[in-house]
């Protein structure tokens, strides 16, 4: 997961609403948005080669999305294969606290002193009464957020990387319209525009040809892009919104799935 946008306690009718593009190579495979029977029970899409997620919720409708952290060079070259190996899955993080009893304090609590162990990576965790942030990669570790929006990519929470302004300010306009419709938001994700002379490219390391294709917020590369895009919407009595829509390497759309669950209604 590589670009999102969150409204935490601030629209009329969902206490949290999500909006996130997925990024990763192409050859990685994962299976669709679906409902895991074992060892846990959630709904999440699944990386099918390490095994865990990017984004899940549960039947009490916590939440949990995960980025990772840009570290130079991109991810997946040679450089990097060793430590790779060595260090445990990032997408573990979400079953692990979804399938726990946990509140979101506690897990962080708990996932603090390890977390070192692990290459960068960005948490955001919810349930029905708050909503934590955490990163290897600031200090401190884990912090509360208030009600609000907010916006990540592969950097600290809100660093206004070109493509995470743009559409955290088309997310903003959708909530003041009344934020109705999941079109509004899939729309919004599917922005496939380069950052301009204008807005700039960030500076994190990368290739400027790299720096460029990533920089949009629907990337498109035969290799590497945007595999899914996922919106949730969470009532505070629990009904919840959740779709997933799948693209190929040219940004087609390959499949769509959707769930629409009542107050209490699980699969």
């Amino acid at each position: 997961m590589c670009l999102l946008v969150l409204a935490w306690n601030t629209h009329p009718r969902y206490r949290l609403v999500v909006a996130a593009n997925r990024d990763e190579y192409h050859d990685r495979p994962a299976a669709p948005l679906a409902c895991w029977r074992s060892p846990i029970d959630i709904l999440a899409g699944r990386d099918l080669r390490a095994g865990g997620t990017w984004l899940g919720i549960d039947a009490r409708r916590r939440f949990g999305v995960i980025t990772n952290f840009r570290d130079p060079p991109m991810e997946g070259e040679p450089s990097q294969e060793a430590s790779a190996r060595a260090a445990p899955s990032r997408g573990a993080l979400i079953p692990r606290y979804l399938g726990s009893p946990a509140d979101p304090a506690d897990y962080l609590a708990s996932l603090e002193n390890e977390a070192a162990d692990y290459r960068g990576f960005n948490l955001l965790l919810a349930d029905g009464r708050s909503l934590w942030y955490a990163s290897n990669r600031g200090t401190p570790f884990a912090r509360e957020l208030r009600p609000g929006v907010y916006g990540l990519s592969n950097e600290r929470l809100d660093t206004p990387w070109p493509k995470l302004r743009r559409v955290r300010q088309s997310f903003e306009a959708w909530l003041r319209a009344g934020g109705a419709g999941d079109e509004g938001l899939f729309s919004l994700l599917d922005d496939r525009r380069p950052a301009s002379e204008e807005e700039g490219l960030p500076r994190t390391g990368l290739a400027p040809e790299w720096e460029r294709t990533l920089s949009s917020p629907f990337v498109v590369h035969d290799g590497y892009g945007t595999r899914c895009s996922t919106i949730l919407a969470i009532e505070p009595t629990g009904r919840c919104y959740l779709a997933e829509r799948r693209f190929d390497p040219t940004g087609t759309p390959t499949g769509q799935t959707e769930y629409h669950l009542e107050r209490e209604e699980w699969l």
